[in-house]
């Protein structure tokens, strides 16, 4: 079963999108829960995005792209 990897909701206040300005893993890699695996950025404010889940990543949306809180970036199955 895939595990969605989504913008968290709680790292900024405003209603703002964030750049992904990198992915630190590549896609088809395996990953561990916690691992850290993106970073994006909010209004010149960087945030990290760790793996909510074990197994191997599907990137869904690249690097630059932009993407609303809650949206899926990301998918591992």
């Amino acid at each position: 079963m895939a595990t969605d990897v989504t913008i968290p909701g709680n790292l900024w206040e405003e209603d703002s999108e964030a750049a992904i300005t990198a992915w630190l893993v590549s896609d088809g890699a395996r990953v561990t829960s916690g691992q850290l695996i993106a970073e994006i950025m909010v209004e010149k404010v960087q945030h990290e995005v760790l793996a909510p889940a074990e197994g191997t990543i599907a990137i869904v949306k690249q690097v630059d792209e932009v993407a609303a809180k809650g949206e899926t970036i990301a998918r591992i199955d």
